[in-house]
């Protein structure tokens, strides 16, 4: 078992590389100034709290890890629930408030007074490069794209792969008016094929009056890259959308750090937190929050009801699949927060959160 992990290791690693050599070039749509909000030189942007780089060693024994280490109950033995949706089920929703569907992982659907607004949309069976190997679904999105109506925006946190997904911007692209995006991943759509005037870039705090309403795109604690040579090229961040009845947060990916802190005081309070819960390990603490912290973040955005998000779709970590769900339930009824857990595919209203629902013990 262990020589034919080490194969398959070598074959992935010779495709990936052949996949990365052939990368089209990042296309300069916009260029980045050196004075952004985010720190940003030598064309690469970095967190506010500087990371230790990992070693050539410690890559190595990641590497090793991760082909050598038995996993445990990494994937559902369960069926997971899902609701499917359709587009009348859509359309008889009221144009008053603000709608949303978990599809998946961290894939948001929302209807916000009559408007469709998607976040990092993610359709394809596999977070990967390709369709043949790398994180597998564990079920279907409630909707297939080519069932959704014409969206009106498509927000992107950063462009790793289980958050910018190409297949499906590329039939995305022909339904939606405009996607906002961090800094350096226009570059990505326009190969793509998306119109350049349908994009527009988004710096850390970079806001943007909306007809129905004001969204930012906050600072957060990770990094970028989709291949060699382009790590940290483009921005990453989180997404706040304001109406004027709700105020929502969308985290990305992130570590807890003190940003969460600054945006609650200057967005806050927040009528729900979709917070990263999920994916996490000691070996990457600094940039995927463990449970614990991801509760500790909704506190610090001032929330008022918290939305797990990053889990339950893809393996992405050594953790079992449920101890997101658990760890964060526990944390939660310790720090007296409310969360809601809806299945997938569930429509809710941002004004009748559903309770915390423990889907995943079924």
């Amino acid at each position: 078992m262990f020589v034919i992990k080490i194969v398959v290791a070598v074959i992935v690693i010779l495709g990936l590389a052949v996949y990365f050599v052939n990368l089209n070039i990042k296309s300069k749509v916009n260029p980045i100034e050196e004075t952004t909000s985010a720190p940003y030189h030598n064309a690469k942007f970095y967190n506010t709290a500087p990371r230790i780089p990992m070693s050539f060693s410690d890559m190595a024994a990641l590497w090793v890890r991760f082909f050598t280490e038995k996993k445990v109950d990494t994937t559902p033995d369960i069926s997971i629930p899902l609701h499917t949706v359709s587009r009348t089920d859509l359309e008889v929703l009221s144009k008053d408030t603000l709608h949303l569907i978990k599809l998946g992982h961290s894939s948001i659907l929302l209807k916000v007074y009559g408007e469709y607004w998607l976040i990092d949309p993610v359709f394809s069976d596999r977070a990967s490069p390709f369709q043949f190997a790398g994180p597998k679904r564990f079920h279907q999105p409630p909707i297939n794209l080519e069932d959704l109506p014409p969206i009106d925006k498509v927000l992107i946190s950063h462009n790793h792969y289980d958050h910018l997904d190409k297949a499906s911007i590329k039939v995305l692209q022909a339904k939606t008016q405009q996607f906002l995006v961090p800094k350096g991943v226009d570059g990505d759509l326009v190969n793509w094929g998306v119109e350049i005037h349908k994009i527009t870039t988004f710096d850390w705090w970079q806001e943007l009056q909306t007809n129905q309403g004001l969204v930012a795109f906050t600072p957060t604690q990770h990094f970028s890259g989709r291949g060699m040579g382009d790590g940290n090229a483009t921005l990453w961040g989180a997404w706040v959308i304001k109406t004027p009845q709700e105020s929502i947060f969308f985290s990305g990916d992130s570590g807890y750090f003190s940003g969460f802190k600054q945006t609650g005081e200057k967005y806050g309070p927040f009528d729900l937190t979709m917070i990263e819960t999920g994916a996490y390990d000691e070996d990457w603490a600094d940039i995927h929050m463990k449970p614990e912290e991801s509760v500790q973040a909704h506190i610090d955005l001032q929330g008022k009801v918290m939305m797990p998000i990053h889990n339950g779709t893809f393996d992405l970590a050594f953790h079992t699949w449920h101890d997101p769900f658990d760890r964060v339930v526990a944390e939660s009824e310790r720090r007296n927060v409310t969360l809601s857990t809806p299945e997938f595919g569930r429509i809710v209203s941002i004004n009748n959160l559903p309770p915390l629902t423990p889907w995943w013990n079924k």
